[in-house]
């Protein structure tokens, strides 16, 4: 079946099955590879990305699903300020090490963000609670996301 939405900015058309999953449609169709496959029951993460502006994750969504949908990935939001200083934080607090958690990351980062301006911790906890990271824990995640917010907080 076609499916049409919206990718990171601009209109697809795509050519899928109806059991095709998000994940399979951007990653084998639109070669969108940081969008990673790991668990594929929607429990790590790894394929986050923001449908209509919220961190879904792709393996247990259906391509039909995003039909007149807004979806976007991390390099949908490669020139957005808010992601530059959530990236100049990861890099600066030591939250990036293997990387495979990292996009998910901080998408839900930047939704959390883009909603609230200054987050307790706790709410960040909460916004990131459906990411795994295997590598660094998540004292360093925490911190950069609280260090990102403090960059970007109005006065």
């Amino acid at each position: 079946m076609m499916v049409n939405f919206e990718l990171n900015g601009g209109e697809v058309y795509v050519e899928a099955p109806a059991t095709m999953t998000l994940l399979d449609m951007l990653r084998q169709e639109l070669g969108v590879k940081s969008v990673k496959k790991g668990c594929e029951q929607g429990e790590c993460g790894a394929c986050t990305v923001l449908v209509d502006g919220y961190p879904m994750t792709s393996c247990i969504i259906l391509a039909p699903q995003v039909e007149g949908r807004h979806v976007c990935t991390i390099e949908g939001l490669v020139d957005n300020p808010l992601l530059k200083e959530l990236r100049e934080a990861f890099m600066e607090n030591g939250a990036v090490q293997c990387g495979f958690c990292t996009p998910g990351m901080l998408l839900s980062a930047y939704a959390l963000l883009s909603e609230n301006r200054c987050p307790t911790e706790e709410e960040v906890k909460t916004a990131i609670e459906g990411n795994i990271c295997r590598c660094t824990g998540y004292v360093a995640i925490i911190e950069a996301i609280l260090d990102a917010a403090e960059r970007i907080a109005p006065d």
